[in-house]
């Protein structure tokens, strides 16, 4: 009886220890995010998964009753900073071992962005969701983080924000947020309240994937599997280099140059 019970012991410590890691993942409800959701779930993590509806969206919904116990939907506006705030506030006292920054949008593609007729108000939305509101979560999240075992904050960006590799005009409010907010991640994850307690900044970026939010070029290139682009951008995340570096991967591993 004394063996049972200290296998038993042993088993219900391993358990905790693979199985207890939380993810909260932003704009969660569809595309990347929804498939960021699935896949931890399926790992067993408990996962916070955020969106901006006002109702919980039928794509979360559906995966809650697929994962019982594992899924906890909540409502979070990343441009309203308040709200972002509230969240936080809510969830105190939870360790949160890895944060997803994910919810972005595109300024409405190729069509919204013609220089000479360029809506500088969908400019600032732009900016608003991608950069101001990747920055905002992870502040606002930071202690959450900190009082975690894995202690990573992770944004999710694209090749389109490489300067370097920049050879044809387009999509200047989506080039310009992913550049932005490549090099916001990389200032914050310099910051002493960041280093000193061994907080994790990263970026990786699933590269043109087949979800709503590359339908203006579906059938016009090759776009990617999301199952396949986000197991390999949490390969990515689970291998991402501690050394301060925050460089940009993408879901293969290939390094985005500046």
């Amino acid at each position: 009886m004394r063996c049972v019970l200290v296998s038993l012991s042993i088993l219900l410590s391993f358990a905790s220890s693979a199985f207890g890691e939380t993810v909260l993942v932003t704009g969660a409800n569809r595309g990347i995010g929804l498939e960021f959701v699935r896949q931890y779930a399926e790992k067993g993590w408990d996962v916070i998964a955020t969106h901006r509806r006002q109702t919980v969206p039928e794509s979360l919904a559906t995966l809650k009753s697929e994962y019982p116990g594992l899924i906890r939907v909540e409502t979070m506006d990343v441009t309203d900073h308040a709200g972002v705030d509230t969240l936080a506030a809510k969830l105190e006292g939870t360790a949160i071992d890895l944060v997803v920054n994910n919810a972005g949008i595109s300024g409405g593609g190729t069509a919204t962005q013609q220089f000479g007729r360029l809506d500088y108000s969908t400019f600032q939305d732009v900016m608003d969701i991608n950069v101001a509101g990747p920055l905002k979560v992870a502040e606002s999240f930071l202690e959450h983080v900190a009082a975690s075992d894995q202690k990573m904050i992770f944004t999710v960006t694209s090749s389109q924000g490489s300067i370097g590799s920049v050879n044809w005009p387009g999509l200047f409010y989506y080039r310009s947020s992913k550049s932005a907010v490549n090099m916001v991640m990389r200032n914050v994850a310099t910051h002493p309240k960041v280093t000193e307690r061994g907080i994790l900044f990263g970026l990786i970026a699933p590269g043109a994937t087949d979800t709503d939010f590359m339908t203006e070029v579906r059938g016009r290139i090759p776009l990617g599997d999301p199952k396949e682009r986000v197991a390999g951008m949490i390969k990515q995340i689970e291998n991402y280099p501690r050394d301060g570096s925050t460089p940009s991967f993408e879901w293969n591993g290939e390094e985005i140059p500046w």
